[in-house]
């Protein structure tokens, strides 16, 4: 895997400045490196050119993308993925607007990442890319912040910066372009305390926390991304008081390996899943909105279940649901100081909820592999399911899946199987389709030892094609699903009798596609088409490095997967 940096372009950078000085973009690309932004994305144009350069001089990696969209999903899943800062860089004005899908999606999920945008000097009022970035920016929910002055620079880039770590923003940094190239004094390396605080509960909540827990005897654990970092801790007052545990989409694979772990909750559980979590008499939210996704709507909540959610954001507690209590806290800190009052009661080592015939029927029955198919498939067309399951045991278990938005998405999101918590990326939180391939490409970059592999279907794979040619220049090893039933098939299905003309396309060689870009290109309509796709393993294993693999998955139509009618209930 490969990215455009030239770190021996510093000494060359050394030079220029004895010869014409330090400016603002010099001291920008180094502050940001000193406070540890790990990559950048972006499309390089005339009003972001010397802040990119900066970074990259400053050794912060770089990768050109083919559109502003792309680079901002990309940076958002390295940032979800890596746990360090992902950075775009865009031009002013038709730059920042292309990244604006991105940049929302990634304001809607609290990922820390940084914006870094050009904007047209305060004077140049009829300036073509004038518009008014900082309302755009506040439109979708980032912080739109700015650099004012060569004397402010290194305060503006650190507090943008910690407002992105410490509030768990998307900060989009303005920088007008006369700014960026104004004279500016050389700073010393930056150094500030940018890691997030970690709240720990009151007293009261842990006690009052606890004594709930005490009464419970079928509780469930349903950890979210607030609840990621915090995995051991969850699990082992799980195991203390005989919780089940499971998790939000954007959490899947937190509990992988634990005999009592369940899976996704929400639209995308198995029936065993789903019943389980609906049998519970007690549901604690780690870190987990307990939204309709999650909880299907209230369903999965038992009349007499009670509620308690776990959150160091005081709006997220009961935003979404009344709960009977809800904790302000940090989820790791919780866990143990709730875990230490329950011990000191002597209430520990319950079986609870975790019987010998609920590991059974767990074991049996909540993962979809295990669910009997019915297969659907057709002499031209492979049933999904089918496909799924077949690639799950094809592909190396040590792999970073991610997800674009379609009627498919169930299919990869429950059917392949990931390590752990950061071996599944799930950029869903805008709802759109089309973000798939980059939050794959920007994945990869953070987990580099792993496969990335992509879910997506025809209309969002075709919509983001051209990052295609970025995964190829990047070398990155990519093994794209792409379900192709030549249709916004969500649509199709939810629309029934209407007239499908406007959501329905001609079919589309999507593998001869991805060879002109320089993939490989395999169609698949039976799993006896998959021989090429072992072949690509064995180059891949031996190897180490391998071109993106791009599967046209010619799938039967399902008559609208299991989970669409949730999706369309929350419109």
């Amino acid at each position: 895997m490969t990215s455009a940096n030239r770190p021996d372009s510093i000494g060359q950078n050394t030079a220029r400045e004895r010869n014409h000085g330090p400016t603002v973009a010099d001291v920008l690309g180094r502050g940001l490196a000193d406070l540890g932004a790990g990559h950048v994305f972006g499309v390089v144009g005339s009003g972001n050119f010397v802040m990119t350069d900066a970074l990259r001089r400053a050794g912060v990696p770089f990768t050109a993308t083919r559109h502003e969209g792309g680079a901002a999903t990309m940076a958002d899943a390295y940032s979800r993925m890596s746990g360090r800062v992902g950075v775009v860089s865009v031009h002013q004005g038709c730059g920042l607007t292309n990244a604006m899908t991105g940049i929302g999606e990634a304001a809607k999920s609290r990922t820390p990442m940084i914006v870094l945008t050009a904007d047209s000097p305060a004077a140049a009022l009829r300036s073509n890319f004038r518009i008014d970035q900082d309302a755009l920016v506040r439109s979708v929910g980032a912080v739109s912040d700015r650099v004012y002055s060569a004397q402010t620079v290194v305060a503006d880039i650190t507090r943008a910066y910690r407002s992105a770590v410490v509030r768990r923003r998307t900060v989009v940094l303005n920088v007008a372009i006369d700014i960026a190239a104004a004279p500016a004094a050389v700073a010393g390396p930056i150094e500030a305390a940018v890691a997030p605080a970690r709240v720990r509960p009151d007293a009261v909540s842990v006690a009052r926390f606890a004594e709930v827990l005490r009464d419970a005897r079928k509780p469930v654990f349903v950890a979210g991304r607030g609840g990621r970092a915090a995995g051991p801790a969850i699990a082992e007052l799980a195991r203390a008081r005989g919780a089940l545990v499971a998790t939000s989409a954007v959490a899947n694979g937190l509990f992988t390996g634990d005999e009592f772990a369940l899976g996704i909750s929400g639209g995308f559980s198995s029936p065993a899943t789903a019943d389980l979590i609906a049998g519970a008499d007690l549901i604690v939210g780690w870190g987990c909105a307990l939204n309709d996704w999650t909880m299907r709507h209230g369903r999965l909540i038992g009349p007499e279940t009670a509620i308690v959610q776990v959150d160091d954001d005081i709006e997220a507690i009961g935003a979404h649901r009344p709960v009977d209590l809800g904790v302000l806290g940090d989820c790791g800190l919780t866990a143990q100081d709730v875990l230490a009052a329950i011990r000191a009661s002597g209430a520990v080592d319950v079986t609870g909820y975790r019987t010998a015939d609920i590991a059974a029927r767990i074991a049996k029955s909540s993962r979809w592999q295990d669910v009997p198919v019915d297969d659907i498939s057709t002499g031209d067309r492979i049933d999904p399911r089918v496909l799924t399951i077949a690639l799950d045991e094809i592909l190396p278990p040590e792999r970073i899946v991610s997800i674009d938005s379609g009627n498919f998405m169930g299919y990869p999101a429950t059917h392949l199987s990931v390590p752990d918590e950061f071996g599944f990326c799930f950029t869903q939180a805008f709802q759109s389709i089309g973000l798939g391939l980059h939050t794959a490409i920007g994945a990869a970059f953070a987990q580099p030892g792993r496969l990335p592999v992509l879910g997506a279907g025809d209309g969002g794979f075709l919509m983001a094609v051209a990052e295609l040619e970025t995964a190829v220049r990047a070398e990155i090893p990519l093994v794209a699903i792409v379900y192709n039933d030549s249709a916004y098939g969500a649509e199709v299905h939810h629309f029934t009798g209407a007239d499908h003309a406007t959501v329905t396309f001609p079919e589309t060689d999507i593998a001869a596609i991805a060879a002109g870009f320089g993939a490989t290109g395999v169609t698949v309509r039976s799993v006896r088409d998959l021989a090429p796709v072992r072949e690509w393993l064995d180059h891949y294993r031996r190897t180490g490095t391998a071109r993106p693999l791009v599967i046209d998955a010619k799938i039967a139509g399902d008559g609208g997967a299991w989970w669409l009618a949730e999706a369309f209930a929350g419109h």
